[in-house]
């Protein structure tokens, strides 16, 4: 690896910066080699994600925060999380036409990525991006997702605090419901609140909330659970979040800048929370694990598909399916017992 590139990197160096997010991109070799260098320099970015259902504003909330970490001094970067082209795989959206008034400030880096199929509300290597956003020494990570709607819960494993943003009059507290969404957000924000319903949708949280603030498991069990898990890294993907953090509710009409003190001011709060729960070793452990689990399974699955697709494996496989001679469980166990003894 050029020691010139890591150097380069670590000094927040722009076209380093865009070269090695679109290794990773792209799937590159050399991005996982890059990875593991950087790795002894994360954790120290304040990640920060925003999910929500489509229309919500999630993008102007987003534009909002970079002006406010600015004026804090803090430099910012946005992983923009957009729809894949049903043609060419790539963002629909992207950043020429995001965020236009910081796109000349040297203290705001924004990049789109498309999702290819990934659910979750991310993409497949939003986790490798914010590790390298984070060793690279940006202050604070903006996470938006695509707006997918119920499955959007991945962001809540990855970021310090999750802000969920809802609007009055799109049936949002019925889709809440129906994602679970009590469970991943640390801020509720209800944007658009100058619209009719706002008082209402702010009403019906507070009783979901109150319904919903059951016994979670504890962090042993999070970190010590035998369950299996599975290729989407679901069975143990508890949320981990400070033990007496209660969930706070923001009005906003992010397009006009209302009511950002007051979600800084929650933000702030939850901050203060996290870092009291990182001092707490099973806090930090369980998030280590989760982390780790997910790198996992994507290695994993990544040298499963690379090993079944060279030298002709998957077409022996489906020639014995075609003719019953074996059956796709048997040649899934035989496949993943000749991966290992290959990798041995």
């Amino acid at each position: 690896m050029d020691e010139a590139f890591i150097e380069n990197l670590l000094a927040r160096d722009i076209r380093a910066t865009a070269r090695l997010l679109r290794w990773i991109d792209d799937g590159i070799k050399e991005a996982r080699q890059t990875l593991k260098r950087l790795y002894a320099h994360t954790g120290k970015a304040n990640i920060i994600g925003i999910t929500g259902n489509p229309g919500a504003g999630k993008s102007t909330l987003t534009d909002q925060l970079i002006t406010m970490f600015r004026k804090r001094g803090k430099t910012v970067a946005v992983v923009a999380i957009d729809p894949s082209s049903p043609f060419s795989g790539g963002a629909i959206l992207g950043d020429r036409i995001r965020m236009q008034d910081h796109s000349l400030d040297e203290g705001v880096f924004i990049r789109s990525f498309a999702t290819r199929g990934h659910l979750g509300g991310l993409t497949n290597t939003t986790t490798d991006v914010v590790h390298a956003l984070d060793a690279i020494g940006w202050d604070v990570i903006l996470v938006e997702t695509v707006g997918v709607g119920q499955d959007e819960v991945e962001v809540q494993r990855l970021a310090h605090t999750t802000l969920v943003v809802m609007t009055p009059g799109m049936g949002d507290e019925i889709q809440a419901i129906k994602a679970g969404i009590l469970e991943i957000a640390d801020v509720f924000v209800v944007n658009k609140a100058d619209r009719d319903g706002a008082d209402r949708t702010v009403r019906e949280l507070e009783q979901m909330l109150d319904l919903g603030h059951g016994a979670k498991p504890t962090l042993g069990e999070i970190l010590h659970h035998g369950g299996k898990v599975d290729l989407e890294g679901k069975t143990e993907q508890s949320r981990i979040a400070p033990e007496k953090w209660v969930p706070r509710i923001i009005k906003t009409v992010a397009l006009r800048g209302e009511g950002m003190d007051e979600l800084f001011e929650a933000m702030d709060d939850h901050m203060v929370e996290y870092q009291k729960a990182c001092e707490n070793a099973s806090f930090v452990e369980a998030r280590l694990k989760q982390e780790f689990l997910e790198i996992y399974r994507r290695t994993l699955l990544n040298r499963g598909w690379n090993y079944l697709m060279s030298e002709d494996h998957i077409k022996g496989i489906i020639d014995r399916l075609k003719d019953r001679s074996s059956d796709p469980y048997s040649l899934a166990e035989q496949a993943i017992e000749a991966l290992g003894k290959q990798q041995d």
